[in-house]
């Protein structure tokens, strides 16, 4: 869903290769650190939109995540971080970075 939107948005040579994009199961492929963001994200939003994308090259200290869910409905942005932050303490203490981007769904 994403991926499509960016490619009308930013032509399809441009939409990275590696964005994965998932809204229910977790599709094999997943390194661990993606399949552990992406469950923790799932059980506690059931978001309607999720993306989580190991941006380091493949050694899980930076992580991309796309998040969208009706949880996040008439909250500040800094909220939304704060709640993803929150689920994702244990993770967060492991890594170097991480760029979130969260939305109501």
């Amino acid at each position: 869903m994403f991926a499509v939107a960016l490619a009308r948005r930013v032509g399809a040579s441009r939409v990275p290769r590696l964005i994965r994009n998932y809204a229910a199961a977790p599709p094999s492929g997943l390194s661990e650190g993606e399949r552990t963001i992406f469950q923790k994200l799932t059980e506690k939003f059931s978001p309607a939109e999720l993306e989580v994308q190991d941006v380091s090259g493949g050694c899980g200290t930076f992580y991309q995540i796309i998040i969208a869910s009706e949880a996040f409905k008439g909250l500040p942005t800094v909220k939304q971080h704060r709640m993803v932050n929150e689920v994702l303490k244990q993770e967060i203490e492991g890594i170097h970075g991480l760029q979130l981007k969260t939305s109501p769904a």
